[in-house]
């Protein structure tokens, strides 16, 4: 019993992180500037029990997030994302106090270098994602509280939080956006 509950209060803090909202300050990320933004759905699975969303509806929505959020870098070297929804649950409404189910959303990322033409991480990560938790959606449920389409937006705003996270993390331990001095050294004596 003690497990459980440890189990149930580590998720509830998982879901209450607070999601990046698009006009939060920008975190440094060096020469990153957003190319394509590519999101999939044709994977996705949706678990039983949840409301019904759409491939579009969520492709839509998560390239909606992506691009708020990355499009606002102006680095000088494009990196492209690759983004697989591969499934969701979308709480419903249920009976308060005594199921209140937390939308939930598993996507995979990989990042591209533009320039070099290659993956930087070579395993796509994976990340589960939660909804943010409010006071009136902790008790009842956010299929009570929140429509579908903010439900969708929520989880696509924690999931960008997430990318974020871990492409600064990369970064600032791996270098992966540091500007390349690969630009062609010119000879002043060479005619133009």
């Amino acid at each position: 019993m003690i497990r459980i509950l440890a189990f149930l209060a580590s998720i509830s803090m998982l879901a209450a992180c607070t999601p990046a909202t698009p006009d939060e300050p920008l975190e440094d990320l060096g020469a990153f500037s957003l190319g394509h933004n590519i999101v999939i759905a044709s994977k996705m699975q949706e678990v039983p029990g949840s409301r019904d969303a759409t491939q579009e509806e969520w492709t839509e929505v998560l390239t909606s997030e992506v691009d708020a959020r990355f499009a606002r870098y102006e680095g000088d070297q494009l990196y492209h994302f690759g983004i697989s929804i591969e499934g969701f649950f979308l709480a419903p409404p249920g009976v308060p106090l005594v199921l209140s189910p937390k939308s939930v959303l598993a996507i995979r990322v990989t990042v591209w270098d533009d320039a070099a033409g290659v993956k930087l991480n070579p395993e796509a990560k994976t990340f589960t994602v939660f909804e943010t938790t409010t006071a009136d959606s902790f008790l009842v449920g956010s299929g009570h509280t929140r429509s579908k389409e903010e439900q969708l937006r929520g989880l696509a705003r924690n999931a960008v939080g997430q990318i974020e996270e871990w492409i600064l993390e990369e970064h600032q331990t791996n270098g992966w956006f540091d500007a390349t001095s690969e630009t062609p050294e010119v000879d002043p004596a060479a005619p133009s």
